[in-house]
């Protein structure tokens, strides 16, 4: 789909604030009301616009320690492939699951509370996995950068 810049400007907007409501963005994109909520509708109907939510701070909810997890499988099958990505899918602590080419299968990013917390994890969740081979943990000791946003830009401005 072509996104023309009021659109571009709107995806911003609301990656920057999804709870600015439509006025709010008609006036920083310099419509009226009604087009600019057609315009959010159809962004949201074509998928560009997944879903909104709210971030949280995760050390205010006590998980302090994020984990980069490289998870090789037994063997490569479909069948085994999908029984680890559908038993991954279960696990609370694991926000991201990104299936990867190179010296693993799997890139998994675990947030826990502690380290006593992500033995737990692999102990009794992750290498329990009959698909599961090797797991080697890298532990994030701090971040440079964390960004959500996708950097979507106006034409001519690149």
């Amino acid at each position: 789909m072509e996104l023309d810049n009021i659109d571009i400007k709107i995806v911003n907007l609301l990656q920057d604030n999804s709870k600015a409501n439509t006025k709010e963005i008609a006036m920083r994109v310099g419509l009226t009301v009604t087009p600019t909520y057609e315009r959010i509708k159809r962004l949201e109907k074509d998928g560009i616009i997944t879903k909104y939510v709210a971030l949280v701070d995760r050390l205010k909810l006590g998980y302090s320690m994020t984990v980069y997890c490289q998870v090789s499988l037994q063997v490569h099958s479909k069948d085994l492939i999908s029984r680890f990505e559908k038993a991954i899918i279960k696990l609370d602590e694991v926000l991201e699951c990104h299936h990867v080419a190179g010296n693993y299968d799997y890139l998994l990013k675990v947030v826990v509370p502690d380290i006593h917390h992500y033995q737990l994890f692999l102990k009794n969740k992750l290498s329990v996995l009959s698909s599961v081979g090797n797991v080697r943990s890298n532990i994030v000791m701090s971040s440079a950068k964390n960004e959500i946003k996708i950097p979507v830009v106006i034409k001519g401005d690149n």
